[in-house]
């Protein structure tokens, strides 16, 4: 299971309110079929961390592993980010960023490995990576 960044943030904070779904979410992931970020995932966490050089550390003590982002995701990526780009356009009349949202690699990676993906931003996903599984909390 490829997990979100915000997975790891929830499980990371007892306030959040997804903290015992993430946790929860993570447990089971490793258990069973494995539970992994990428290379986006890690950058995301490093980025709201005091401690960035300890991140990927800390993620492999919870049994996630951290992989690289096939290039085959790079045009899945590309083609669902158009279309985004496209509807923004279309129902704000403003422009999106000229370079994919890092959730769209995230989303990228899970549909090309065929891999379920559990994220608290499920409306992103099922919009524009519907043949992705997802694992949300229920609200």
């Amino acid at each position: 299971m490829l997990l979100d960044t915000n997975v790891l943030i929830y499980a990371s904070d007892a306030s959040s309110p997804h903290c015992r779904w993430a946790r929860r979410t993570i447990a089971e992931a490793v258990a069973g079929e494995g539970a992994a970020i990428n290379a986006v995932t890690l950058a995301e966490l490093c980025v709201g961390d005091a401690e960035p050089s300890t991140v990927a550390d800390r993620v492999r003590g919870w049994g996630v592993e951290a992989l690289d982002i096939p290039a085959a995701a790079a045009e899945i990526s590309a083609r669902a980010f158009l279309h985004y780009r496209n509807r923004r356009k279309r129902g704000s009349g403003k422009d999106a960023l000229a370079v994919p949202l890092p959730d769209f690699f995230i989303g990228a990676h899970a549909q090309l490995m065929g891999w379920n993906l559990a994220t608290a931003d499920e409306d992103r996903y099922r919009t524009y990576f519907p043949k992705v599984r997802l694992k949300t909390p229920a609200i």
